[in-house]
């Protein structure tokens, strides 16, 4: 099968690699020529034969909305295309009407694997209309990993929904990331724990809370003991506001997710406006004693 895939950056350039190892013919187009095989999305349409099948795997918002313009004035009708991107699930539809306009099918695609998807294979939540999905999915399933198709690729339901699938599984992992970090701060402060690299280490096996982001972790503090090479910022990338924004329009209570996200909105403050007010109002209603600016330069 030909696929044509747009992006080429961490996770584009390899899927190519897993989409080619498993046979299929994959021409990719990206804005740095020293890694595309086609010089423009033009070109790229042309080397591709009837009906065509596009993957399109760049940032979220407009790149993506600029993509599939383009895209609709140089597909033809019976061509499909897939956002295999983290587009909210919002602008799913608008870029399957766009498209629907000119006959040309659309898939939203939720991918999880990060720069490990190579060798483990990707996670896949697709959302769109049947017949499409099963004409992508020999691609669907080269990359997915190995093993049962239902335990690592879904069809979650119509357009948008793969995106809506993927956020809520980011939300998730926000919520996961968060907690195993603040239980990696506890084991480091406590002066019993002579080691909390190690303790990390040996929940990897036998224990409820190993994981592929324990083990990652543990990787992470083998290669930097106590992560002093880098700061505490932390920026997010739109999935985790997302979906607490889904949840409250659905009156789901999120606390986990809300907390990890708000954590990285703390991370990126040299110093709290919302706690300097609270000490100031704590000194104002009972003489409490405050950390003057004077004190601690």
């Amino acid at each position: 099968m030909q696929l044509g895939l747009i992006g080429l950056g961490r996770m584009g350039g390899n899927m190519r690699e897993r989409v080619r190892a498993a046979g299929h013919e994959v021409i990719g187009f990206d804005a740095d020529p020293s890694i595309r095989d086609v010089g423009s999305l033009a070109a790229l349409v042309t080397r591709l034969s009837s009906p065509r099948v596009v993957w399109v795997m760049v940032p979220a918002g407009e790149p993506t909305r600029s993509v599939i313009d383009a895209l609709r004035g140089l597909l033809a009708a019976g061509d499909l295309v897939i956002d295999g991107g983290n587009s909210r699930f919002s602008d799913d539809e608008v870029h399957a009407d766009v498209l629907r306009e000119r006959g040309i099918g659309y898939l939203d695609c939720g991918v999880s694997g990060g720069v490990w998807g190579l060798e483990e294979g990707y996670g896949l939540m697709v959302g769109g209309g049947d017949a499409d999905v099963a004409r992508a999915m020999p691609i669907f399933d080269a990359l997915r990993p190995e093993g049962k198709r239902d335990e690592g690729f879904v069809h979650a339901g119509p357009v948008g929904a793969g995106h809506y699938a993927k956020m809520v599984h980011n939300g998730i992992e926000y919520g996961l990331m968060q907690a195993y970090a603040e239980g990696y701060e506890l084991l480091a402060a406590e002066p019993r724990i002579t080691a909390p690299d190690s303790v990390m280490r040996a929940w990897q096996n036998g224990t409820v809370v190993r994981s592929w982001l324990l083990e990652l972790l543990v990787s992470a503090l083998r290669e930097d003991p106590g992560l002093s090479a880098i700061t505490g910022y932390t920026e997010d990338s739109g999935e985790g506001r997302w979906t607490v924004e889904e949840a409250i329009a659905h009156a789901v209570p999120v606390p986990v997710i809300s907390a990890a996200l708000f954590a990285r909105f703390s991370s990126r403050q040299p110093d709290s406006p919302t706690m300097k007010a609270v000490s100031a109002l704590r000194q104002k209603f009972g003489g409490h004693q405050v950390r003057t600016m004077e004190a601690v330069q």
